[in-house]
């Protein structure tokens, strides 16, 4: 590893665990396969933060549609 990378670290291993276990309690809190997401959350980001909220949660729906 070069210096330059060894510098992105720090900064970037926070971020991945903090959103992996946002995503864990928060899909374990909703619904199924709380693993699946605290797993994916891990591995790149902010791509499966942003697909938990559209699938997931379905924060982005229909006016006067109702979420369950």
């Amino acid at each position: 590893m070069t210096r330059e990378e060894l510098y992105i670290l720090p900064i970037v291993i926070p971020i991945l665990l903090a959103q992996s276990i946002y995503l864990f309690i928060d899909a374990r809190k909703n619904g199924p396969h709380h693993w699946f997401w605290g797993i994916w959350g891990l591995i790149q980001c902010p791509m499966p933060i942003i697909f938990y909220f559209i699938f997931a949660k379905k924060v982005f729906s229909r006016k006067g549609e109702r979420k369950s």
